[in-house]
């Protein structure tokens, strides 16, 4: 793994799961990672245990994504300080359930995080970056964005509509000097399922494909320096995303009873 050292990367949904994870590890890479999440004290236990490990106490703010005013006054304030040379949207959540029987309130909290809080931190540096000339934007999406399956369906809509905005940003930035990166995991083994699958059916189902925080963290980190549009992890449900994408009525034929495993 290539050092960071120097480049100020900023991580939303850092105070658990992959967020923390990120932080943790560009941090011993050597960057200056700035944390964002809307839990202070959790914030406040990642950025002990990096000063910790590096001897640096990075820098923490705490936001709500899903608030478009709070995160313009919490970046106005951090862009006063320093210039990100990267910024991983990582935060969001997703909720498991039939449509018929889904809350639409949920929904809509799922769209207003997963999709409005990565646009609009992504707008609130593109200004900064921009004026730099270099940058990198890294959306975390989802192998739900490429594949939807049975009770994701609000979930799903919003990894598509990340995958929408990644890939039409990615074009209008070309020469700029700005990268755009879409990182699609599958399921990976944090506590995003404690809302998601409360029962704990689809974890039992999907057991051997889980991934831990610190794989998917090394692939986010790995595109910081090769600058990819997108990372798939693990290697064979992007495979599947991609037949899918060319035959998806037989993948949906072939798959049915393991996509209705939530």
């Amino acid at each position: 793994m290539k050092r960071l050292d120097g480049q100020v990367i900023v991580i939303t949904g850092a105070s658990s799961g992959l967020g923390a994870q990120l932080a943790f590890d560009a941090a011993t890479l050597g960057a200056e990672v700035v944390l964002m999440a809307r839990t202070g004290e959790k914030l406040v236990e990642v950025q002990e245990r990096i000063a910790h490990a590096t001897g640096k106490e990075p820098l923490l703010y705490t936001l709500d994504v899903a608030n478009v005013e709070e995160v313009r006054a919490v970046f106005d304030a951090l862009l006063q300080k320093v210039t990100p040379h990267v910024l991983i949207n990582n935060a969001g959540f997703g909720v498991f359930d039939s449509f018929h029987e889904a809350n639409l309130s949920d929904i809509q909290h799922m769209l207003q995080t997963n999709v409005m809080g990565t646009m609009a931190c992504t707008q609130a540096v593109l200004g900064a970056m921009r004026q730099h000339g270099r940058g990198h934007i890294i959306n975390i999406a989802s192998q739900a964005g490429k594949l939807s399956t049975p009770k994701s369906t609000g979930y799903a809509a919003s990894k598509h509509a990340v995958l929408g905005f990644t890939n039409g940003l990615r074009m209008e930035l070309a020469g700029t000097g700005i990268a755009v990166t879409a990182v699609n995991p599958g399921p990976i083994a944090t506590n995003f399922f404690a809302t998601a699958d409360p029962s704990g059916n689809y974890v039992n189902n999907v057991k051997r494909w889980m991934l831990t925080p610190q794989a998917v963290s090394k692939a986010v980190l790995g595109a910081i320096s090769s600058r990819r549009r997108e990372v798939n992890i693990p290697r064979l449900m992007g495979i599947g995303s991609t037949l899918y994408q060319l035959f998806p009525r037989l993948v949906e034929t072939l798959g049915g009873k393991a996509f209705h495993q939530k």
